[in-house]
């Protein structure tokens, strides 16, 4: 793994992980946008196995921090993501990468990243994998987290506010709700999330369309695979429900594989046959299309 810089501004730098496959040709790349609400996260939200079954499918791997709310908005956070996509398809050669056949994955708020770049990226990604991703931003005032106890406002954001930032610290967990963590479930459970994500509410729709998959496919859309548990509390099926009706309408290649069992981070967990085996199909999904 090597560690590169893509981007710095106002003095805050934005780092890349690159997991190079074995092979004297230009191969394949999958670009990987970690979840976390927008307000945390990083690069390295990523297991060795993910790696290894992409590795094994004959493709690179890159994982990218992009600035998070709410001190940078939505439309800085879209920036650094297109900044990404430009910085890899100069460099693209040098890893030994086929710039023309990069693939981008995202999970949760990283999926609904990976869904604006499947209309905002130049050129297109060659396909995009979507793994419990969300085509609205509005989906977040109709579901609430279930926690045991109420969010503290002044406790949620001492952890925010104290400048740039494109990666989460240690101590800072969604799982938990600690920290920026804290800071998401106040967010929810308010229902205050759009505006620390963006300025915007709901009511903005004219604003909002920029920045809504689900409003901006069309028929060249890339090839999506959408992957999405059942019970997940924090991302409705429905997002996905929605995407995949919206692929359908404008004749877009897609596959959708869902999960009676899987809740929203289920790519997380260890040992599980059914996760091995979703990534299988992903890496299937990808050598069909890329």
């Amino acid at each position: 793994m090597e560690t590169h810089i893509f981007k710095k501004i106002d003095g805050h730098e934005i780092a890349v992980d690159i997991y190079r496959v074995e092979g004297e040709r230009l191969q394949p790349a999958v670009l990987f946008i970690h979840g976390g609400g927008l307000i945390t996260g990083g690069r390295k939200a990523i297991l060795p196995s993910h790696v290894e079954a992409f590795h094994n499918g004959g493709f690179h791997f890159v994982s990218i921090n992009y600035r998070l709310a709410p001190e940078t908005k939505l439309p800085e956070i879209v920036r650094d993501v297109e900044d990404a996509w430009t910085w890899l398809q100069q460099k693209a050669a040098s890893f030994g990468i086929d710039r023309e056949r990069i693939a981008i994955l995202g999970h949760s708020a990283g999926a609904y990243l990976a869904l604006i770049g499947g209309y905002k990226l130049h050129p297109r990604p060659a396909a995009l994998v979507s793994i419990a991703g969300y085509g609205r931003l509005s989906y977040s005032a109709s579901t609430n987290l279930p926690a045991l106890r109420m969010a503290d406002e002044g406790e949620a954001r001492q952890a925010v506010g104290g400048g740039t930032i494109s990666e989460s610290g240690p101590n800072d967990s969604m799982q938990w709700y600690l920290g920026r963590g804290l800071f998401y479930l106040f967010c929810r459970q308010q229902g205050s999330w759009l505006r620390e994500i963006s300025g915007h509410d709901a009511s903005d729709a004219d604003w909002l369309k920029e920045y809504e998959p689900l409003r901006n496919v069309s028929a060249d859309y890339p090839p999506t695979m959408l992957l999405h548990g059942e019970p997940d509390t924090d991302v409705l099926i429905e997002e996905s429900e929605l995407m995949q009706q919206a692929l359908i309408r404008h004749g877009v290649a897609q596959e959708f594989v869902r999960n009676s069992k899987w809740g929203h981070a289920f790519l997380y967990m260890l040992n599980d046959a059914s996760v091995g085996e979703a990534f299988n199909q992903i890496v299937g999904f990808l050598k069909r299309h890329v």
